[in-house]
C-alpha cells in the first residue's frame, strides 16, 4: 500500500550561523520539517541515524566538504535527494557533484524563489518515483483476475467469491450500476474455470432489437423469415463447452423471457424455423444494472427466470464506494492510453488524485476510463494535471453549494464565466485557511483538507502570496 503524506524531511548542511537561520525560517514556512547540521561530519552522522527526504549542504563546510555528505547520503540511500550549494561553484565541482548523484548544483547568492521550486521540484521527482513503484506493486497485488484491479474489501470479497463459484456449472447473476465492471467480473470467473479455453461469448441484451434476439440467441433456419438468407447459428449453441454472458439481462421482453427460461433451466433451445431441438453444455452468467427482484414485483421480468438466473449473486460496488482502487485504476489507464497514443506520460499529479477523490463518478470505471483516456489526449506534459481533467459536475456542484449572498449566481445571465467563479472562490478559501494558520502552508493544506503539494500547486497557479 501506498503510504499517507507526512511532512518532508530536510537536512541543511551549512557552517553560516546566518545562512542556517534563514534557510529555516524560509523552509519551515514552506511546510517542510527542516533539521540543521553545522560541520560536514556531524551531517553525516545524522545521515547515518536517520532518513532525510532532501539534503540541502553548503560546499565548504570547514571539515570534511559537501561532496563527502552527498556520498554518505547516497551510500545510506540512493533515493535520497541532494542539493549542493557553493559561492565557489568550478564547472569541474558541479559536473563531479553531478556524477555523484547530486540533484542540483546552486551557486551563492541565490534566488530564493527559484531555490524554493528547485527544492519542490526535487522533492515532487522523489515522490513521483517512489509513488509510481508502490502504484506498480499495489497493481501487481491487486491483478487478481486479468484486469480487475482493487483491493478494498468489497473487491476482496468478490475475489474470493469468485475463486468459490468458478469450478461450479451454477448460474451466477452479477448485478451493479452501468459501468463498475460486470463483464470483467464474468471474464474473471469464466478465466478462472476449466472453461477458460473454451469461448467466452457476450450478449448485450439491450442492443439487440426485439425482433432479431431470439435469432441472435437461438439462430435460425435459413427462409425462416425475411432475410434469413442462410442458416445461423444462435449464440447458445456457439458456446457450447464455454459461457455465455447475458449483460443487460432486465432488457429482454416478455416472450423473449419466456424461450429463454426453457434454455436456462434445460440448457435445451430450438432455432427459429427449426422443429429439432439442440442441447448445449455451457456456463450462464447474467448481469444488470436494475433492481430485478423489484422488476419482478412491478410484473416486468419473470419470477421463476429470475430465480433460475439469481442462484448465486455477485454485488459489484460503485467506484464512489471503494474510492482507495481509484488511483490504481487511473494510473493502469493512464499507461494503456499513454502507449496507444505514443506519449511518454508517466504519473497523475497528487493534486489531480485529490480532485478525483473528490467527485463522485456516476458513470463509475467506464467513466474514469474515458476521463484518464481523455487527459492524455490533451496533456502537454509527462504528467496528468487538474485542468487535463474534465470533471463538469463536480465543479457544478460546487457552484451549486455557494452561499449565493457572496456569489451572485444570476451572474450567468451577463455573461461571466464559470472558471472565474470558481477562480474567486478558491483564492478567497485558501487566503482565509492561511490568514487562520498564520500562513503556515502545511497547516492550512490539512484544514481544507488537500496534501501539502496540492496547496503549494495551487498557491502558485492563483499567485497567492
Amino acid at each position: 500500500m501506498i503510504k499517507t503524506e507526512k511532512d518532508p524531511r530536510l537536512l541543511v548542511v551549512d557552517d553560516e550561523l546566518s545562512m542556517r537561520e534563514f534557510l529555516e525560517v524560509m523552509l519551515t514556512r514552506e511546510g517542510y520539517d527542516v533539521s540543521f547540521a553545522e560541520r560536514g561530519r556531524d551531517a553525516v552522522s545524522m545521515i547515518k541515524k536517520e532518513n532525510y527526504d532532501l539534503i540541502l549542504s553548503d560546499i565548504r563546510l570547514g571539515d570534511i566538504d559537501g561532496l563527502e555528505v552527498l556520498k554518505a547520503a547516497k551510500q545510506k540511500n540512493h533515493n535520497t535527494v541532494v542539493i549542493l550549494i557553493s559561492a565557489y561553484a568550478t564547472t569541474e565541482t558541479a559536473v563531479e557533484a553531478m556524477n555523484e548523484g547530486a540533484y542540483d548544483f546552486v551557486p551563492k547568492p541565490f534566488d530564493v524563489n527559484e531555490l524554493k521550486i528547485t527544492i519542490a521540484k526535487a522533492l515532487d521527482l522523489k515522490t513521483l518515483n517512489h509513488e509510481k513503484k508502490a502504484i506498480h506493486d499495489e497493481m501487481k497485488d491487486n491483478l487478481h483476475f486479468g484486469v480487475i484491479i482493487g483491493n478494498h474489501p468489497k473487491m476482496l470479497r468478490i475475489y474470493d467469491m469468485i475463486r468459490q463459484v468458478a469450478s461450479t456449472k451454477t448460474n451466477i447473476l452479477i448485478t451493479g450500476e452501468s459501468g463498475t465492471g460486470k463483464e470483467s467480473i464474468a471474464r474473471a470467473i469464466h478465466e478462472q474455470s476449466d472453461r477458460s479455453d473454451k469461448p467466452f461469448e457476450v450478449v448485450t441484451c439491450g442492443s439487440i432489437p426485439e425482433s432479431l434476439i431470439e435469432s441472435e440467441l437461438f439462430g435460425h433456419k435459413k427462409g425462416s423469415f425475411t432475410g434469413a438468407t442462410s442458416d445461423k447459428k444462435g449464440l447458445f449453441e456457439i458456446a457450447h463447452t464455454g459461457t455465455i454472458f447475458l449483460d443487460e439481462i432486465g432488457e429482454l421482453s416478455h416472450p423473449v423471457q419466456v424461450k429463454l427460461l426453457r434454455a436456462v433451466q434445460e440448457r435445451v433451445f430450438r432455432p427459429v424455423g427449426e422443429t429439432n431441438d439442440i442441447s448445449v453444455d455451457i456456463r450462464i452468467v447474467s448481469a444488470t444494472n436494475k433492481h430485478l427482484d423489484e422488476e419482478v414485483i412491478e410484473g416486468r421480468f419473470r419470477e421463476d427466470l429470475f430465480y433460475r438466473l439469481n442462484v448465486i449473486e455477485i454485488k459489484v460496488p460503485p467506484l464512489r464506494e471503494r474510492k482507495s482502487d481509484l488511483r490504481a485504476l487511473a494510473q493502469y489507464f493512464l499507461e494503456i492510453y499513454s502507449k496507444e497514443m505514443g506519449k511518454k506520460i508517466s504519473k497523475i499529479s497528487s493534486y489531480a488524485i485529490d480532485l478525483l477523490n473528490n467527485y463522485e463518478f456516476p458513470g463509475n470505471i467506464r467513466e474514469l476510463e474515458n476521463m484518464i483516456q481523455r487527459s492524455v489526449a490533451l496533456s502537454a506534459t509527462n504528467i496528468i494535471l487538474p485542468e487535463s481533467l474534465s470533471i463538469s459536475n463536480y465543479k457544478r456542484r460546487w457552484v451549486e453549494g455557494i452561499n449565493e449572498k457572496r456569489f451572485n449566481i444570476d451572474d450567468v445571465t451577463n455573461g461571466v464565466l464559470l472558471d472565474d467563479i470558481l477562480r474567486e472562490i478558491e483564492i478567497a478559501y485558501l487566503k482565509k485557511a492561511l490568514e487562520y494558520n498564520n500562513g503556515n502552508k502545511n497547516k492550512a493544506a490539512k484544514q481544507v483538507g488537500i496534501s501539502f503539494r496540492s496547496m503549494r500547486y495551487r498557491l502558485e497557479k492563483l499567485g497567492i502570496e
